[in-house]
């Protein structure tokens, strides 16, 4: 018998979208979390969980700390809305420990205020890195180069954050 996974809940989470002075957005490429991860090997801009008594302001900057190792940025929008996806069959039960259906995140565009050595994704804040490699691209290369089941989304941000993009 099959789980029914329409009834899961979606993860709140944050998402950042990290402008440099040259309105380059830094993204990572992940470091698979499971066998047939499909978001393995894929960039990605830096997002992850809203902890219990965090806004989402809160999580954005830890966040962003515990996955590239810096945080020196400064908040510069907000998308107004909350975003969804749906995980793939294939990863339904096993993504996101198997909790949930997807994620539904807000999104947040922020300038960074440091050095490109101030990244330290192979020992971040926190201790687990979720990064092998990163780099500054365009808003749009980003939206390219994220897994397909989320390209929905970055094609939003890209609508939403182009104003911040050169």
């Amino acid at each position: 018998m099959s789980k029914d996974f329409s009834k899961l809940p979606y993860r709140p989470c944050v998402g950042i979208v990290l402008f440099n002075t040259k309105g380059l957005v830094w993204i990572g490429r992940r470091i698979s979390k499971w066998e047939g991860d499909a978001s393995a090997s894929l960039w990605q801009m830096p997002q992850g969980g809203i902890d219990n008594g965090e806004s989402p302001e809160q999580a954005a900057m830890r966040e962003l700390e515990e996955e590239t190792g810096s945080a020196h940025a400064e908040i510069i929008s907000e998308c107004p809305r909350w975003l969804t996806y749906d995980l793939p069959k294939k990863a339904l039960g096993i993504g996101l420990k198997g909790k949930y259906r997807g994620q539904k995140q807000k999104w947040f565009a922020m300038r960074f205020l440091g050095a490109d050595e101030d990244f330290d994704i192979d020992t971040p804040f926190g201790g687990k890195a979720e990064f092998d490699a990163w780099e500054w691209v365009t808003l749009k290369e980003a939206s390219k180069r994220i897994v397909k089941f989320k390209r929905p989304i970055y094609k939003e941000l890209v609508k939403e954050f182009k104003k911040f993009s050169k």
